[in-house]
């Protein structure tokens, strides 16, 4: 009976570092989609500056197609970065449940070590998730952005039309 409750002990404590895994994982899976528009969204802004440099559009359309880009590109950099950490982390909290079997099986004194990886990989999460948020942040004043110069730029042409109309 001590073999079995022994078992089931190793067994727990092993599968605790599965909820980090798993929320891990779901941080993954959200900074990847977050990544992949991210990069279709600078690929749009690049090919739009590329078409507006030679044309005789407007400078401010030029610069604000270029603002746009520069946001766009701190972004994917952000997100990289984070998703390389969530990687990281991801490995972290596998040994994590890896050193605990270990640990536990060989019955050797290192119990501190599956403690100090799990909470290396808690700290990367939380590293990662910092970065995340600065992405948004980024994110918000770039949509911001967006949204005041369309407005300025249809303020334009409605006002433009209605004069039109009073001449």
């Amino acid at each position: 009976m001590k073999d079995v409750s022994l078992a089931l002990t190793i067994l727990t404590a092993m599968i605790t570092p599965a909820v980090l895994i798993l929320a891990t994982t779901s941080l993954i899976v959200a900074t990847s989609q977050r990544l992949g528009r991210n990069i279709d969204r600078a690929r749009n802004l690049s090919e739009r500056l590329i078409r507006n440099l030679f044309t005789k559009k407007a400078l401010s359309e030029k610069e604000h197609v270029y603002n746009q880009l520069n946001k766009v590109t701190r972004r994917t950099r952000l997100l990289q970065r984070a998703m390389t950490i969530l990687y990281v982390a991801l490995s972290d909290f596998v040994a994590t449940s890896i050193c605990i079997g270990v640990v536990e099986i060989v019955n050797i004194r290192f119990t501190w070590l599956p403690l100090v990886l799990g909470i290396i990989g808690s700290g990367l999460v939380f590293y990662a998730t910092l970065l995340l948020i600065s992405e948004s942040g980024i994110a918000l004043i770039a949509v911001r952005e967006e949204m005041n110069y369309v407005l300025d730029v249809g303020t334009e042409k409605f006002n433009s039309r209605h004069e039109e109309d009073d001449i």
